[in-house]
């Protein structure tokens, strides 16, 4: 049986947190290795038992709590545990509460787990384009603030999602950011006729810091061009398979 891999960030050392990918777990064909994804055609035993590995590779005998990601802006403070089935529909979580592993699930999308160390207070969101865009990480900043975080104390890391070479846009897409912010510009590379390469990672990084937060890591990992360790949405369906697993980063308080 092959070990969870968890890969974690120097900017939150200290802090029991991790951004898995797909080895160590026990899903097989299309899913083969940590799917943590209720939503996929995966066995359901296989997923419960990837989320309870997945777990104690992080904050063991933590309670796991996860959302029904909608690529929103919503943030949801947890005080306690919550039934799976009545999870709520938001794209971001935060606690001060000992013993909650805050989970959020990726497929390209950024995860992004966030810690005031000294508040104990943290942080988990879901970054896809959507949230991104819509602010879910100024949300989540406003809701650990809420808890007594303060943001010129509180650290970020950007685990692994979807590089630029990997992810190609329409210039629709890319109109949208730069109506925004014209400034947005900057997170696109001209690509073939008719479309772009998209910086996910570096525009969350850089929603991070327009936030205000000094300590921001991103960890350059390509979950598009590295099927061996992660899960890719846009790989599966460049390929034509029929589904897809889900990662998962975790961040909790001890």
């Amino acid at each position: 049986m092959s070990a969870v891999e968890v890969n974690r960030a120097t900017a939150l050392a200290g802090v029991a947190h991790g951004f898995l990918g797909r080895r160590g777990g026990v899903s097989t064909g299309l899913h083969d290795g940590l799917n943590v994804g209720t939503g996929s055609a995966d066995e359901a035993d296989a997923i419960a038992e990837n989320r309870r590995r997945a777990t104690a590779a992080v904050l063991p005998a933590a309670t796991l709590v996860t959302l029904y990601q909608v690529h929103s802006a919503e943030c949801v403070t947890v005080c306690a545990p919550f039934d799976h089935a009545l999870r709520p529909h938001a794209d971001a979580l935060v606690t001060d509460r000992p013993g909650l592993a805050l989970g959020v699930l990726t497929a390209d999308c950024a995860p992004v787990l966030l810690a005031d160390r000294e508040a104990g207070v943290v942080g988990a969101a879901h970054a896809g384009w959507k949230g991104a865009l819509a602010g879910v990480t100024d949300t989540t900043i406003l809701a650990m603030e809420a808890l007594g975080a303060r943001r010129d104390r509180i650290a970020a890391a950007v685990g692994p999602c979807i590089a630029r070479t990997s992810y190609e846009v329409d210039l629709a897409f890319r109109h949208r950011f730069e109506q925004a912010d014209a400034q947005n510009e900057r997170f696109f590379a001209d690509g073939r006729a008719g479309h772009a390469q998209f910086d996910l990672e570096a525009y969350v990084a850089h929603r991070l810091a327009a936030a205000g937060l000094t300590r921001i890591e991103t960890l350059g990992l390509d979950t598009y061009a590295d099927p061996a360790r992660f899960f890719s949405y846009r790989r599966a369906t460049h390929r034509g398979e029929p589904d897809y697993g889900r990662q998962i980063a975790i961040i909790g308080i001890r």
